[in-house]
């Protein structure tokens, strides 16, 4: 036996739940609860308002679910706690006042003489709950062994997980405001052209029926700048392909995330639209979902269904970027929402969609704003990398930390 696994031997222990540190104890979970008796004021969904004092706090998977005006029901013991929904198995840390949503909403209130609050939330984060539908659960929390670092331990385990998962956050929040900045870029962009904010001014606008643009643009149907697309039967070839469907799309990102492959007389109906390397692809049925995406080199001269229009610019008059962006505008899809037939699968023509008007710039021009938002669309995708590799850091240190695969015995933390 090395050193190293003689030490191990010695640090170590064998319990139910696997190899432990030897100074971790092993408690059922109604063990790390306070048996302190709390009375609780709990609101029913037709109660709570959109805007108010306190927050509500429910089972549903969002952290508010509304508010409420009234402090005499704000939950009154000690915080931090945490929310567990009986029938979502959604686990929420609490540490700020609230009020409680309806039955279903379990407090659960850790004996801070035994276990750290944050440490324990991230615990029970980890626990795969099995889901018995919209029955309860909390019964089955009972039935877990969960292991029990000495406090300082836990307060250590605890600081590094939120540590990532404040940047996380950091990093969600800078998501979404550059989404908000892509959104008013394109009203700016499709009115204004690309100036600056301080020399919009200096921009003659004139009246359109699709809003107010530069005086020396036009508004033209699609189908004047756009070139022929083609369609086969791929059930008579014996070709095998990439098909696409509209359930391939990403709405969030305007991006292919899945489709799949067929060969020949396998392939279905619908599998006919031939589609190349910088089309456009925005599904007909249910339009204003913003079923929308560009075909890059991995889908070139692939299929994808006829509930798709394939929209292929010149590349002279008009830039594919540009039209990509500006079938995304709130306008164009809301007119395709007016136009829409059908009660049950609400959907457009090919032809309906090629039939509407948008804004034509010089093609210059439409590479610059093209240009801007594209810049805008790479920093997302940056950051929502970012996000990803957070999200597994912080997977992998929750199972590591709490299984002791990982310690933190020597890092020096301000708890």
């Amino acid at each position: 036996m090395t050193t190293q696994q003689t030490l191990q031997a010695e640090e170590y222990k064998q319990t139910e739940l696997g190899v432990l540190p030897k100074d971790w104890g092993v408690v059922k979970f109604e063990d790390w609860l306070s048996d302190k008796k709390v009375k609780v004021s709990k609101l029913q969904q037709s109660q709570f308002l959109k805007i108010g004092k306190f927050p509500i706090v429910d089972q549903s998977q969002d952290l508010i679910a509304g508010y409420w005006d009234n402090d005499e029901d704000l939950f009154s013991s000690p915080l931090p706690i945490v929310v567990f929904g009986d029938h979502t198995r959604a686990f929420k840390f609490i540490d700020f006042p609230f009020v409680c949503g309806p039955d279903g909403t379990k407090i659960l209130i850790p004996e801070i003489s035994k276990v750290f609050p944050k440490f324990f939330y991230y615990y029970l984060k980890l626990l795969n709950i099995p889901s018995r539908g919209y029955n309860r659960h909390y019964s089955l929390l009972k039935d877990y062994s969960i292991p029990l670092p000495p406090l300082s331990e836990q307060q250590k385990i605890a600081y590094v997980l939120s540590t990532v998962q404040t940047t996380q956050e950091r990093t969600q929040n800078f998501i979404k405001s550059l989404k908000e900045l892509k959104k008013s870029a394109m009203k700016h962009l499709f009115t204004y052209g690309a100036v600056s904010f301080e020399d919009i001014d200096k921009v003659e606008l004139k009246e359109t029926e699709i809003g107010m643009i530069p005086k020396n643009w036009e508004t033209e149907p699609i189908k004047k700048y756009i070139i022929k697309t083609e369609q086969k039967d791929m059930r008579k070839t014996n070709i095998e392909f990439k098909y696409i469907d509209v359930s391939g799309i990403d709405r969030e990102k305007s991006k292919i995330i899945s489709y799949s492959n067929f060969k020949g007389k396998s392939s279905p109906s619908r599998a006919r639209k031939i589609i190349k390397l910088n089309d456009i692809i925005i599904a007909t049925v249910r339009p204003t979902l913003k079923r929308i995406a560009k075909i890059d080199q991995n889908y070139d001269c692939q299929i994808c269904s006829t509930a798709f229009c394939v929209l292929r610019a010149d590349g002279k008059k008009m830039s594919s970027n540009y039209l990509f962006y500006n079938i995304h505008r709130d306008y164009f899809i809301a007119e395709l929402g007016r136009i829409q037939k059908g009660a049950n699968y609400p959907a457009v023509s090919d032809s309906e969609i090629k039939n509407q008007k948008i804004q034509i710039p010089s093609l210059t021009e439409q590479q610059n704003i093209s240009s801007i938002l594209s810049a805008i669309d790479e920093k997302i995708q940056a950051e929502e990398q970012k996000k990803e590799a957070l999200k597994q850091t912080f997977n992998s240190l929750l199972k590591n930390l709490m299984t002791a695969k990982i310690r933190v015995n020597d890092l020096e933390v301000g708890v």
